[in-house]
């Protein structure tokens, strides 16, 4: 368990930390625009909320709060590996970040109002055992009108370290059935519902009407999702991607998840921000790579 000293990064009426339900230690951030929580555990954003809207980022109500198990919901951090882990190797689907606790680097109150911090992993037993000895890893959370995050890895190592990465993020909806994303058509994608094959989205924006997993290759684009029973579109920008996923696990894989609840799929998507696949990143000896989302509200 990490032990640290977190009052000195601690910032008046801006950025407290407590002791969340289950034990987990979170950090409370408010600011005149919003309010978010950035949990230790995984560096894990829980929640962002511009004042006077809904929740932008969904939360199951069935989500284990637990050392060693992945928060479900919010912004998981996916990291070295996207998915199971390939060529039969050990290890957590979709890695090892996101179940490890991150330190506090540093916290900063910006003069506009914005509120941050810096959070880091570093090699341990568990990683080392894994055969990830030599990187380290920085994600920045940045709050205000905007939710941003950059998500730094550096390769302290003497070869070349091939990862995949993602920020699963998962948007809080008013209806599934309503919900369209545009920014991505005509994208190749990998239908990892239907044997991992792939195919090309249409011109249209897209809309879920089934269980939806879907690994957009070579995008840089923007996404916007639109969500009419909310009255509000969601714009998601991103840098130093090349890959952005769709995911909605629909009725039956709801039912095998079981830190989700029944109805989750109704009101809950998934559009990561990501490198993976054939967009798996080389990282050369003492290079680093940085990618970043950036989350608002249109209304």
């Amino acid at each position: 368990m990490l032990t640290q000293n977190l009052a000195q990064f601690e910032i008046p009426r801006a950025l407290h930390f407590d002791k969340a339900p289950g034990g987990l230690v979170r950090s409370v951030i408010a600011t005149p625009e919003a309010e978010a929580e950035v949990y230790l555990h995984g560096a894990h954003v829980t929640h962002w909320a511009p004042r006077g809207q809904w929740p932008v980022l969904f939360v199951s109500p069935a989500s284990l709060f637990t050392p060693g198990k992945a928060i479900r919901g919010g912004v998981p951090i996916v990291f070295p590996w996207f998915g199971p882990r390939g060529e039969g190797k050990p290890g957590p689907l979709h890695g090892f970040a996101r179940i490890k606790e991150w330190a506090v680097e540093a916290t900063k109150h910006h003069d506009d109002g914005k509120v941050q911090i810096t959070l880091a992993l570093a090699p341990d037993d568990d990683t080392r055992a894994l055969g990830y000895a030599a990187f380290h890893v920085r994600f920045r959370v940045t709050v205000g009108s905007e939710l941003e995050m950059e998500l730094e890895t550096r390769n302290e190592g003497a070869d070349t370290l091939i990862y995949e990465e993602a920020l699963h993020t998962y948007f809080a909806i008013g209806d599934i059935h309503q919900v369209s994303i545009s920014g991505l058509e005509g994208t190749t994608y990998i239908d990892k519902t239907d044997a991992f094959r792939r195919k090309q989205l249409g011109n249209e924006p897209l809309r879920i009407a089934k269980e939806t997993d879907q690994v957009h290759l070579s995008t840089q684009a923007s996404c916007v999702l639109h969500d009419p029973a909310w009255n509000r579109r969601i714009v998601v920008e991103k840098s130093g991607s090349d890959t952005t996923v769709v995911w909605n696990p629909w009725i039956e894989k709801t039912k095998t998840i079981a830190d989700m609840a029944p109805e989750d799929w109704t009101g809950m998507i998934c559009i990561e921000t990501a490198n993976a696949a054939d967009n798996a990143i080389h990282l050369a000896p003492g290079a680093s790579h940085t990618m970043t989302a950036s989350i608002r509200i249109d209304l």
